[in-house]
């Protein structure tokens, strides 16, 4: 008789790495030029003035300023219209 109960292989124990997403600078806070607005997969927040975007869809402060978040109606191609979210600096 075995003493011990056969371990067999295991199926998990796999886990990724953070990826640290989400919003760094909040309505109304002050950004220099390169700082992070948000760090993002996909074009969820879209750039306004003086924000560019990464290829990674981050975005960034072109120059200094305060950050301003504010909605704009896009129009798709098919005709139906949704409202995306656009980070700018003032």
């Amino acid at each position: 008789m075995a003493r011990k109960k056969a371990a067999g292989s295991t199926k998990n124990g796999r886990d990724s790495n953070p990826k640290y997403l989400g919003v760094k600078l909040t309505d109304g806070s002050f950004a220099n030029v390169g700082s992070i607005i948000i760090r993002q997969r996909g074009s969820d927040v879209l750039p306004g003035d003086g924000v560019g975007i990464g290829r990674d869809h981050t975005l960034f402060a072109l120059k200094s300023g305060t950050v301003k978040m504010s909605t704009k109606r896009k129009v798709h191609f098919d005709g139906s219209t949704l409202i995306k979210k656009v980070a700018s600096i003032i």
